[in-house]
C-alpha cells in the first residue's frame, strides 16, 4: 500500500515538473541548434545544468517533447538525439555509465518515458516516429536482456493492424522501423521463437505486393534485413525459408529503387549467414542479379554483385579451411555455386569493367561498378583458380591495345584481377608474356590506364616474386628496365604515383628474406630512397595517400636492405631526425596544418624505429645508433607535445627499439621520459596508445634490468589500476599481466613488495580464462590471450624469485598448476598458450625445487600434456616439454 502511495507520489510530481519544465525544454532546444555561437553555448550549458539537477525527470521531459506533435520539428529532432545518446555510446565504459543510470531509475518513471515512446510512432511527423523507433530499440538494448519490458514485442505487434482494425501506414512504417532496430540492438537468443516467428510474420507480411503503402514496404525489407539472424530456425524449415525467399525475390522488382536496394541487401545478408541453404534458388538469384547488373540503377547494380562477392568470400574461407583437398561430408558447407556460374557469371563481371567514371582515380572513397566489379572479379579468380584463365584472357587480347582508353583500361584491370588465385604455373607464363608490355603501359597516355597499370605491376610483384616462387618474373636482368620505369612513374600524379609506391614495397619486399650480405636490390637502394624521399616532399604529396605511402615504402626499402648497403641507410638517419626536427617547428595555424604536422611525425618516428632495428642488428652499424642516441631522444620527447594517439603510438615504438640498443645507458633518459610513460598508462580512451606503452615498459625492463626499480613503484601501480579499470579495452590487460612478468624478472626479490596485488589479480584473471569461452570464438581468442599473459607473468614472477625468495611462491605454487591443469584440458586453448604452459612447469619445478614435488606427485594430468608437447613437430615446443620433463623428474626423485 505504502508503495503506491510512494508511486502515485512520484507519478503526480513527475507530472508537475514537467509541464513546469516543458516550455522552457522547447526553448533550450531550439536555442542550441541557433547559428549564434553564444546562444547556442548558453543553450548547451542549461541542458547540461537540467540533466544534472534531476535527470530522471529530464529524460522524461525529452520524451514529451519528442512525443508532442504541437511542438516544433526541430526541438522535438533534437530532443530525440538527446534522449538516444543518454541511453547508449560507442565508448564501452561511458555505455555502461547510462545502462546503469536507465536501470537505477524508478519503474514508474521508466513506464512512462516507454509508453509516451511508443505513443510517438503514432506521430504523423515522420521524423518524430523514426526517432521515437530508434531510442525504443536503445531502452530494449538494456531491458530484454534483462527480461524486462516483455510487453514490448506484443505492442509493437498490435501496432501492425488486422484487416478488420487497419492502422495508419505511419504507425506501421515507425513499428517496423523499430522492430528492425530492436533486432539490430539485441542477440538472437533474447527472444524466444514464438516471438520472433511473429516479428517475422509481421515484417513479411509488410513486405508483400499487396501493401500498398511503399514507404510500409521499405520498412519492412529493411527491418527483416536486420532480423536475418533471429531466422535460423525458419531458414532450416523448407516452408517458411520459400516464402521468405520469394518475398525478397518480390521485392527487387519493386517500382521503388529504395526497395530494390533494400531487397538486395537482405540478398547479400543471406548469402553469408544462409549459404548452406541457397542451392535451390541459384538459378533464380543469378538472373535477378545479372538483370539488376546490366540494366538497374548503380546503387542496386552494386549491392547485385556485392551478393556474388559475398558467395566468393564464404567459398574462399571454406577452402582455407580445408585446403584443396575438401572432404566430402565435411560440416562446412561448400558448394561451388561460382565454378557452377563461372561460364554466365565471368561475362557479367567483364563487362562491367568499361563503366568506369571519369574521376575515379583522383576521388579517395570512389566506388562504382567498374571497380565493385573488378573486386568481385579478383575473388572468383581467388575462388576457382585456374578455371577462370580461358575466360578473361581473350578478353584481355582482345581489347588490350584498342584506342579507346576505356577498352584498355578494362582489360589491364581484368588482368591485375585474376593474378591472386590460379596456381603459379599457370600465370608465371602469362605474366612473362605480358611484362614488358606492362612496363611499357605505365607511360600510356591516358592516367586511367596508367593508374591501373602501376597497380597490376604492384599485384605482379606482390604475388609472382619471391622466395617463395621458384621461377619469378623479376630476375636480374629485368631490374634496370623495371628501375627505369619505376622512378618515371613515381614521378606522375600522385594517385599514380602512389601505386609506383606499392610497386616498389612489394619489389622491395620480395627480398627481404635473402641471407647474405648483398641483395640484388643492392644497386638501386640508393636511388629507391632519393626517389621516395622526393616523393614525400612533393607539393602534392598530401593527394592519394602519396606521402604516407612512400613512407610506408621507405620502410620496407630499409628493412630489405643488406649489409653492403648499411652505409646507405646510416646517412639516412640524419636525414630522418632533420625532417623530424622540422615538424616540430612547423608553423600550425591550422587543423590541417595540425593534420599534417601529425601525419609527417607518425610516419617519421615510423621509419626511425625500422632505422634503428635494423642498423642495431650488425655489430658494425651498431655505432651509428648510439651515436645519435640522444638526438633522437630529445626529438622523440618533444614530440609528444603533439597531442595525436597515432604520433604518441609510433614514438612510442621507437623508443622501445632504442632502448634494446642502447641498453642500460637508457637510464639516462628515464628521468625525462617517465612522465610520458605514464600518460601513456592511464592513456585510456586512446587504448592503442596504452598497449603500446605497456609494451615499452616490457622492452625497458629487459633493457635497464634492476635499473628500473626507481621508477617501479609508480609503474606498477599504473598497470595494477589499469587492470581494475572498466574504461580500459580488455585487448590491453592480457599485455599487462606480461609486462608484470617482464618487471618481476627484470627487478628480482624486489618484486616482493608487489607480490601479493599482482597475485590476486593473476588469481581473479586465471578464474575467469579457465570459463574457456563456449563456442563463441571471439572470446575464445581473447581468453587465449588472456591466459598467454597470465602465463608469462608467472614465469617471470618465478625466474625472479628463482636465485633469492623462491619460498615467497610456495603459497601459489597450487594454484598456478591447477590453473595449467583446467586449460590444459581446454580443446580450444592455443599453440602459444600451450607452449607458455608447459615453460611454466617447468620455471614451478626449476624455481621451488623439492618444494614442488608434493605437488607432481598428487597431479595426473601435468605428465601426458608435456609427453603430448614432446611429440610436437614444434622443435621450440619439443624441447621446452623435454627441459621440463627433466626438471620435474629431478625434483621427484630427491
Amino acid at each position: 500500500m505504502l508503495l503506491g502511495y510512494i508511486y502515485a507520489f512520484i507519478s503526480n510530481f513527475s507530472v508537475l515538473l514537467l509541464y513546469s519544465m516543458s516550455f522552457e525544454v522547447t526553448q533550450i532546444l531550439l536555442n542550441a541548434q541557433s547559428l549564434d555561437g553564444s546562444i547556442r553555448k548558453l543553450a548547451e550549458d542549461n541542458l547540461k545544468q537540467l540533466e544534472e539537477q534531476n535527470f530522471p525527470i529530464f529524460l522524461l521531459s525529452l520524451a514529451h517533447e519528442l512525443a508532442n506533435n504541437e511542438k516544433p520539428a526541430e526541438s522535438r529532432r533534437l530532443a530525440g538525439l538527446i534522449l538516444k545518446n543518454s541511453l547508449d555510446a560507442k565508448e564501452a565504459s561511458r555505455k555502461l555509465e547510462l545502462v546503469r543510470a536507465w536501470i537505477s531509475l524508478v519503474n514508474p518513471l521508466k513506464s512512462q518515458i516507454k509508453s509516451t515512446l511508443l505513443m510517438t510512432l503514432a506521430s504523423p511527423v515522420k521524423d518524430a516516429g523514426h526517432t521515437a523507433a530508434q531510442v525504443i530499440a536503445k531502452v530494449a538494448a538494456i531491458e530484454l536482456p534483462l527480461r524486462e519490458w516483455p510487453e514490448l514485442v506484443g505492442s509493437l505487434l498490435a501496432n501492425m493492424g488486422t484487416p478488420q482494425d487497419p492502422k495508419p501506414a505511419e504507425l506501421k512504417q515507425a513499428t517496423l522501423e523499430t522492430l528492425g532496430y530492436v533486432c539490430e540492438e539485441i542477440s538472437p537468443e533474447v527472444l524466444a521463437q514464438e516471438q520472433v516467428n511473429s516479428i517475422l510474420t509481421a515484417v513479411v507480411h509488410g513486405m508483400n505486393t499487396s501493401e500498398s503503402d511503399n514507404d510500409v514496404r521499405l520498412a519492412a525489407t529493411r527491418a527483416l534485413c536486420n532480423a536475418l539472424d533471429f531466422a535460423q530456425s525458419n531458414f532450416d524449415n523448407d516452408m517458411e525459408r520459400d516464402y521468405i525467399m520469394r518475398v525478397i525475390c518480390e521485392a527487387t522488382f519493386s517500382p521503388e529503387v529504395k526497395i530494390r536496394l533494400a531487397a538486395f541487401e537482405c540478398l547479400v545478408s543471406i548469402s553469408s549467414a544462409y549459404y548452406s541453404k541457397l542451392s535451390p534458388y541459384m538459378g533464380d538469384l543469378f538472373t535477378i542479379t545479372s538483370k539488376a547488373v546490366r540494366e538497374d540503377e548503380e546503387g542496386v547494380a552494386l549491392q547485385a554483385l556485392e551478393f556474388w562477392s559475398s558467395i566468393c568470400d564464404e567459398e574462399i574461407e571454406a577452402q582455407e579451411e580445408y585446403g584443396a583437398d575438401f572432404p566430402g561430408n565435411s560440416e562446412v558447407p561448400y558448394f561451388k555455386f561460382i565454378k557452377q556460374a563461372l561460364p554466365a557469371l565471368v561475362p557479367l563481371l567483364l563487362a562491367t569493367l568499361t563503366k568506369q567514371e571519369e574521376d575515379q582515380d583522383q576521388e579517395e572513397g570512389a566506388w562504382n561498378l567498374a571497380m565493385a566489379g573488378g573486386t568481385c572479379l579478383g575473388l572468383v579468380a581467388r575462388a576457382v583458380g585456374d578455371d577462370i584463365i580461358p575466360l578473361v584472357l581473350p578478353y584481355v587480347q582482345e581489347n588490350i591495345t584498342k584506342p579507346d582508353w576505356r577498352s584498355r583500361e578494362a582489360a589491364t584491370y581484368a588482368f591485375g584481377s585474376i593474378l591472386e588465385g590460379p596456381s603459379l604455373e599457370q600465370l608465371t607464363g602469362l605474366v612473362r608474356l605480358a611484362f614488358d608490355f606492362i612496363l611499357n603501359a605505365v607511360k600510356d597516355e591516358n592516367t586511367h590506364v596508367k593508374d591501373t597499370t602501376a597497380w597490376t605491376l604492384r599485384r605482379i610483384f606482390e604475388f609472382l616474386h619471391g622466395p617463395n616462387v621458384e621461377d619469378p618474373v623479376v630476375n636480374e636482368n629485368y631490374l634496370p628496365l623495371i628501375m627505369e620505369v619505376l622512378s618515371e612513374g613515381i614521378k606522375d600524379i600522385p594517385n599514380v604515383a602512389e601505386k609506383i609506391c606499392g610497386a616498389i614495397y612489394f619489389l622491395a619486399q620480395g627480398y627481404e628474406e635473402i641471407e647474405g650480405t648483398s641483395s640484388p636490390l643492392s644497386p638501386y637502394i640508393q636511388g629507391l630512397i632519393q626517389m621516395l624521399l622526393a616523393s614525400v616532399d612533393r607539393e602534392d604529396a598530401g593527394e592519394s595517400r602519396l606521402r604516407t605511402s612512400a613512407y610506408e615504402t621507405l620502410n620496407e626499402i630499409v628493412r630489405c636492405s643488406t649489409e653492403d648497403t648499411s652505409s646507405v641507410i646510416i646517412q639516412l638517419l640524419p636525414v630522418i631526425l632533420q625532417k623530424l626536427s622540422n615538424t616540430i617547428e612547423m608553423p600550425v595555424l591550422t587543423s590541417e596544418d595540425r593534420e599534417k604536422q601529425s601525419e609527417l611525425q607518425g610516419s617519421l618516428c615510423g621509419v626511425l624505429q625500422v632505422i634503428i632495428q635494423k642498423l642495431s642488428a650488425l655489430e658494425i652499424t651498431n655505432f651509428s645508433i648510439l651515436q645519435y642516441a640522444d638526438q633522437m631522444m630529445s626529438l622523440f620527447l618533444r614530440v609528444f607535445s603533439c597531442r595525436n594517439s597515432t604520433v604518441h603510438e609510433e614514438a612510442m615504438l621507437a623508443i622501445g627499439a632504442l632502448a634494446y640498443v642502447t641498453g642500460v645507458e637508457f637510464a639516462k633518459y628515464m628521468q625525462d621520459f617517465y612522465k610520458y610513460l605514464e600518460m601513456g598508462l592511464q592513456n585510456y580512451d586512446e587504448y592503442q596508445v596504452c598497449a603500446v606503452t605497456v609494451g615499452v615498459v616490457g622492452d625497458i625492463c629487459r633493457a635497464l634490468d634492476d635499473k628500473i626499480l626507481p621508477f617501479c613503484d609508480g609503474i606498477v601501480t599504473q598497470l595494477l589500476n589499469d587492470l581494475s579499470n572498466d574504461r580500459l579495452h580488455r585487448s590491453v590487460k592480457p599485455p599487462i599481466f606480461s609486462c608484470l612478468g617482464d618487471i618481476a624478472l627484470a627487478i628480482g626479490e624486489n618484486f616482493e613488495k608487489y607480490l601479493v596485488y599482482s597475485m590476486h589479480m593473476l588469481q581473479g584473471a586465471a578464474e575467469l580464462s579457465a570459463e574457456g569461452g563456449n563456442e563463441d570464438d571471439e572470446l575464445i581468442d581473447y581468453y587465449n590471450q588472456l591466459r598467454h599473459g597470465i602465463l608469462e607473468a608467472y614465469s617471470g614472477i618465478l625466474q625472479g624469485f628463482k636465485n633469492t625468495k623462491s619460498e615467497l611462491m610456495v603459497q601459489y605454487a597450487g594454484h598456478i598448476l591447477q590453473f595449467i591443469e583446467r586449460i590444459c584440458s581446454d580443446p580450444h586453448r592455443d599453440h602459444g598458450v600451450t607452449k607458455a604452459a608447459a615453460g611454466v612447469l617447468g620455471d614451478l619445478a626449476d624455481t621451488l625445487g623439492p618444494r614442488a614435488a608434493i605437488l607432481f606427485q598428487n597431479s595426473s594430468s601435468y605428465q601426458n600434456f608435456l609427453l603430448e608437447c614432446q611429440a610436437s613437430d614444434d622443435q621450440i615446443l619439443k624441447e621446452t616439454a623435454q627441459w621440463a620433463l627433466a626438471i620435474i623428474g629431478r625434483v621427484l626423485s630427491q
